[in-house]
């Protein structure tokens, strides 16, 4: 069976405990109560002894509708409660404030080191790797078809040597790393764990999330390698070693960003990234994986755009939704399996090259939605992506965006505070609603894999683009300073560019480290891992040992391309 069909959600099976903190600000959930998130430390206390408004005037926790039917209540229940609609933790900000984790990396490994340190340096609270064109798609930087994109899109890693500069003089038992890569994932994740030996650090104490969602690869964003049936099981052997040696990382991302950023409605991004998450899960149990040993460590990526109040109700309903999912759909036992953890990242799409500095404050209002709305961790796009890669100075004003939120705006000491509101739970229902109709029509097409291959996913979501740049065009939907309110001006920012010689020193340095090299232990390590492609067993043991033993990124995909084939989308589209 694929997919929830037809399964209604019960959110009442048990009674909610609430605490009535009305105007007494002193009456909070106690931080050690109900359940958390395994890969966050729960805060011993709040932030603070009391949380007031400027005026001192006390905030509560949170508060309930009072006129509400008890209906709505049982839809709400508590924070860090089931099923989760006001966020995962029963504290939210109050305890602790999301990570704030801005995506960076181009050039070679020594310059992105020095960016993480910059934003390191500067507030950033945990790190996440853009990795360039050729490595997403399983290439070194020495192979002809990677001339050109080396660095451009973000950092190039080839080799163990790359990852090693890369994180030179930051513990990677000390910081959370996010890492977005897709197809060759599990051989990035075995870098990393191989960089982390390296340090003296046991995988164990290692934290962060490594993306792994190859479906929606499939759907929207194109850099996939290998056809589905080997690329799922990539996956649940990550899924499968994380949890036995590696049991704090987050062993995928399940992302909606994409499929958003391709041209969806916020109702698509909901309901088609639920659909792929349903079948990793039943890929993982098909694998022999227990619900419980792997659900825990799942995540999410999730966009947020423009329309302010629909985004946060996106989040409220996706909580909902997937604490039904994995409770009455897949039987999980433990509440840490019914949590829905997320990134957030503000919309790339939604960035002007037009009057660039008015996407401070689209981004402002985006980052906003996605904090009252319950994220964990947030990225906030530089003011000039539209144009270039960003400079330290737009980044530095991205982060600040966030510490801005985050420590003068005062939504943080508040949980879900627009609870209750007629809008926002009208929303939160409706969009619930819109996106239990996708998953239904993909169940019973067979399930999400069924419904790419068939293209009706990215057939909805083509439509869905098309008919928002024809409201552009007609001028339906204004975008400020694109069809309305321009000017005739250049554009004067600093620019941030790609030295051409970035490629050369890289790919020379590659050269080097591939020549140092035994030749004949590297063809029978190739050898090794071509046998080991056609066979079951889990792969990621393999591939720390490779790359520990000097083979490269392009090496290890060119044999697995070898032995698996490459994937063909639908001829359709």
């Amino acid at each position: 069976m694929s997919g929830i069909g037809m399964v209604k959600i019960d959110y009442t099976f048990r009674k909610p405990t609430f605490i009535e903190v009305c105007m007494d600000a002193s009456k909070t959930l106690s931080p050690n109560s109900g359940p958390h998130i395994p890969n966050e430390p729960r805060p011993p206390t709040e932030r603070k002894a009391v949380f007031t408004t400027s005026s001192g005037i006390p905030l509560p926790a949170y508060l309930n509708p009072p006129t509400e039917a008890p209906e709505l209540l049982s839809r709400l229940g508590a924070p860090g409660a089931y099923p989760f609609t006001r966020g995962v933790q029963p504290t939210m900000y109050r305890g602790r404030l999301w990570t704030m984790r801005q995506y960076a990396g181009y050039a070679t490994a020594e310059e992105s080191n020095r960016r993480y340190r910059y934003l390191l340096d500067h507030g950033q609270t945990g790190l996440s790797v853009a990795f360039d064109l050729p490595t997403q798609i399983g290439y070194d930087s020495d192979d002809p078809l990677a001339h050109g994109e080396v660095g451009r899109v973000g950092v190039a890693i080839s080799s163990l040597d790359d990852m090693a500069i890369l994180f030179r003089g930051i513990p990677l038992d000390k910081v959370s790393t996010s890492m977005t890569i897709n197809a060759p994932a599990s051989i990035l994740l075995a870098m990393y764990i191989a960089v982390a030996r390296r340090q003296g650090v046991d995988p164990r104490q290692l934290r962060g999330t490594i993306q792994n969602d190859i479906l929606k690869e499939y759907i929207a964003r194109g850099t996939y390698i290998f056809p589905p049936t080997p690329s799922m099981r990539l996956i649940t052997d990550v899924f499968s070693y994380c949890q036995r040696e590696v049991p704090h990382w987050n062993t995928i991302s399940i992302s909606g960003y994409h499929i958003r950023e391709a041209g969806s409605t916020a109702v698509q991004e909901l309901a088609f990234t639920l659909a792929d998450a349903i079948a990793y899960v039943e890929a993982a149990l098909t694998a022999g994986l227990d619900i419980d040993d792997f659900a825990g460590q799942l995540s999410f990526f999730f966009n947020a755009h423009n329309n302010f109040f629909e985004e946060i109700a996106k989040f409220r309903a996706a909580r909902r939704m997937w604490a039904g999912i994995m409770r009455q759909r897949f039987g999980a036992k433990k509440p840490a399996s019914w949590m829905m953890r997320f990134h957030t990242q503000t919309g790339g799409s939604t960035l002007t090259a037009q009057q660039p500095e008015n996407n401070i404050v689209r981004v402002a209002l985006q980052a906003l939605a996605a904090v009252m709305g319950g994220t964990q961790s947030l990225h906030t796009n530089s003011m000039d992506e539209a144009l270039w890669l960003p400079t330290e100075k737009s980044v530095r004003v991205a982060l600040r965006t966030q510490q801005i939120i985050a420590h003068e705006s005062g939504v943080a000491d508040s949980i879900d505070p627009l609870a209750g509101s007629y809008l926002i739970e009208y929303l939160t229902d409706e969009l619930e609603r819109q996106a239990q109709a996708y998953l239904d029509k993909i169940a019973g097409m067979g399930g999400a894999l069924k419904a790419i291959q068939q293209g009706f996913i990215q057939g909805e979501i083509q439509e869905s683009a098309y008919q928002y740049q024809c409201a552009v065009e007609r001028g339906e939907q204004t975008i400020v300073g694109v069809n309305a309110f321009q000017v005739a001006e250049p554009v004067e920012l600093e620019r941030q560019s790609i030295d051409p010689a970035i490629e050369q020193s890289q790919v020379a340095r590659l050269l080097d480290f591939k020549g140092q090299r035994d030749p004949q232990q590297v063809s029978a390590l190739l050898s090794h891992l071509e046998t080991a492609a056609q066979g079951s067993d889990n792969l990621m043991p393999l591939f720390i040992d490779l790359v520990e033993h000097g083979l490269t990124l392009g090496e290890i995909c060119t044999v697995l391309r070898r032995a698996w084939g490459e994937y063909q989308p639908p001829a359709s589209l």
